[in-house]
């Protein structure tokens, strides 16, 4: 695409990126497909990746069952909770290790207003990372536009969630120690920030999933608009 084609309007630009992105092969076979169709069926797919994610993560079991983004407890921490549980403190290191999902769990669900925000305020240059980054372009996308208010946001239920669990500050405890003998990141010293990362990080890539899918099948979602949009891209 030469500097002369993106002088044009911004919108006339979202649909270009997305035509050029999705099927290039065919973007003159497309000429039912409008510049407002194309822009509306990419915030409709990441609006409802993202809001598909909240809804599998935000639940019980919801990290707690899902390998993919389940939270262990980091580092040498990990080892020693294995060694621990041959020694028959099994119970108690699964009590710690369930806490911080439940935490993850019970935090999502809030992060829905923000997320479906920031695709509603997507821009063109949001559009052109998103359609040019490859396999990670969307989770960086809601990671660089929510990932600091959702810290703020998570944290405080993270905290309530695992002052539950008598083992907290305990880890944190230990856990200081091992960034002195750089067995921990500094970042997960402290069990209740270092939940809250994890939760983003597994939102994130939910989010992406789920957007990956509804490009792949785009008539499974039952949306006319994605079906039109995708559909024709594929």
């Amino acid at each position: 695409m030469n500097r002369r084609q993106f002088n044009i309007s911004s919108s006339q630009t979202l649909g270009m990126l997305l035509l050029a992105t999705y099927s290039q092969a065919h973007a003159l076979s497309l000429g039912d497909l409008t510049d407002a169709d194309a822009a509306k069926g990419l915030k409709l797919a990441l609006e409802k990746g993202a809001s598909t994610a909240v809804a599998l993560l935000g639940k019980t079991d919801g990290f707690l069952g899902n390998d993919k983004v389940r939270i262990p407890l980091p580092g040498f921490l990990n080892n020693a909770a294995n060694l621990l549980k041959s020694l028959g403190q099994g119970k108690r290191v699964e009590e710690l290790v369930t806490s911080m999902n439940r935490a993850a769990e019970a935090a999502v669900p809030m992060a829905k207003d923000l997320l479906v925000g920031a695709v509603r305020g997507m821009n063109v240059d949001d559009a052109k990372k998103i359609l040019s980054g490859g396999d990670n372009s969307v989770t960086n996308f809601f990671a660089e536009k929510t990932r600091t208010p959702l810290n703020t946001t998570f944290l405080p239920v993270v905290t309530k969630a695992t002052e539950k669990v008598g083992l907290a500050d305990k880890y944190n405890q230990v856990a200081s120690k091992g960034v002195g003998l750089g067995l921990v990141k500094k970042e997960d010293s402290n069990i209740q920030q270092y939940v809250t990362g994890k939760s983003l990080d597994g939102l994130y890539l939910i989010i992406g999933e789920e957007e990956k899918k509804i490009r792949q099948d785009p008539v499974g979602t039952g949306s006319a608009i994605l079906s039109k949009v995708f559909g024709a891209l594929k």
